[in-house]
């Protein structure tokens, strides 16, 4: 496995120069914290075992959202937190993709553009649940913005699980819907390009001269939305590539592998190394920007609502939660018992001892 922060303290340099024009304050930021991740130069975490009380002392991990090496931890806790709230019903998953005409003014405003594409996706759902002769009623949604392709290109799309049932605000009954169906594809991509075009005009933005007539916005069926929300949670706090897909970095050329998407099986590419950590870094969202976002029913406000929901039908979450690898331990390279955190970010100088011993995971 190839560390991202590897190729960063080789071509990192390289890097900033070429793309300097291109580069924002926070892809800068992450760059630096990446850079330092659990390696010779970060701060270190002193530990201490429970049984012996021997004490060793670990690199700190840089904590950076982006970064592929941390958050694995803040990952969990999402999909935890969203399996939690699973109603009974069948699930769908929706994705509303920005053509690439577009994609140049998404790269130019991407706070605003990205707000839009959210804002109108949960207008679409809830018009069309509402409309719903089965539905009838307020849906409950998990939107997630990826902004990568499987080849780390600039890809702006929204992924929506959505379970097929809302709750009236008037009668207060909850109804689904059952079935591979829920909406009309080719409706909700007609209903989409009108919604966000008009926003883009009337915030001012200038379109191009040319964009499609014909957006694409896709529905599936995906059983009961569990791995359809793992395969989210994937990518939302860990950056658009996982380190064990990067294969090689040699002669300033860097291998990774991604999923073909209609076939399903794995390809490689090689680049530049300069080439590949834009294709990351491009990726780098604006500051205090959230990427998963919930709405209607499955709103962290309506907690009580899916408790009541879940003790009426039965519904029992804690099943897929138990199946969900827990956060790995540090344990004692002595005596194999658990180790507790003593103290945190230890500067590198602080201890005389340059090299000091490396705590075990287990």
């Amino acid at each position: 496995m190839i560390r991202l922060a590897t190729i960063i303290e080789q071509f990192g340099a390289e890097f900033t120069q070429h793309y300097q024009h291109q580069l924002l304050p926070g892809h800068l930021k992450a760059l630096s914290a990446i850079k330092i991740c659990r390696g010779r130069h970060s701060p270190k975490i002193q530990m201490q075992c429970q049984s012996c009380e021997h004490q060793t002392l670990i690199p700190h991990s840089c904590g950076h959202r982006h970064c592929p090496h941390c958050q694995n931890h803040e990952s969990q806790q999402w999909i935890e937190r969203q399996l939690q709230k699973q109603v009974p019903s069948d699930y769908y998953m929706m994705t509303f993709t920005l053509p690439a005409q577009l994609r140049s003014l998404a790269w130019r405003h991407q706070r605003l553009v990205y707000n839009l594409m959210f804002q109108c996706v949960w207008s679409i759902l809830k018009t069309f649940s509402l409309n719903d002769k089965e539905l009838g009623g307020i849906p409950g949604a998990v939107a997630v913005l990826h902004t990568h392709s499987r080849e780390l290109k600039f890809h702006p799309h929204i992924h929506i699980v959505m379970p097929g049932a809302s709750i009236n605000k008037v009668t207060r009954l909850w109804s689904k819907k059952t079935g591979k169906y829920l909406f009309n594809h080719k409706a909700l991509a007609k209903v989409f390009r009108a919604k966000l075009l008009d926003a883009f005009s009337s915030h001012h933005l200038q379109l191009p001269s040319s964009y499609p007539d014909k957006w694409v916005v896709d529905c599936r069926h995906v059983d009961q939305g569990n791995k359809a929300l793992v395969y989210l949670g994937r990518y939302l706090y860990r950056g658009v590539i996982q380190e064990k897909d990067i294969l090689s970095c040699h002669n300033g050329q860097v291998t990774f592998r991604y999923q073909n998407s209609k076939t399903k099986k794995y390809q490689t590419k090689t680049i530049s190394a300069t080439e590949f950590l834009w294709r990351v870094f491009q990726h780098i969202l604006p500051r205090g920007f959230r990427r998963a976002r919930d709405y209607g029913f499955l709103h962290h406000n309506s907690k009580k609502l899916i408790q009541l929901i879940q003790l009426l039908f039965k519904v029992n979450p804690q099943a897929w939660i138990a199946k969900i690898k827990k956060r790995t331990q540090m344990i004692c390279a002595c005596c194999g018992h658990k180790m507790d955190i003593v103290k945190t970010k230890i500067p590198i100088n602080f201890f005389p001892d340059k090299n000091p011993p490396i705590g075990v995971m287990k």
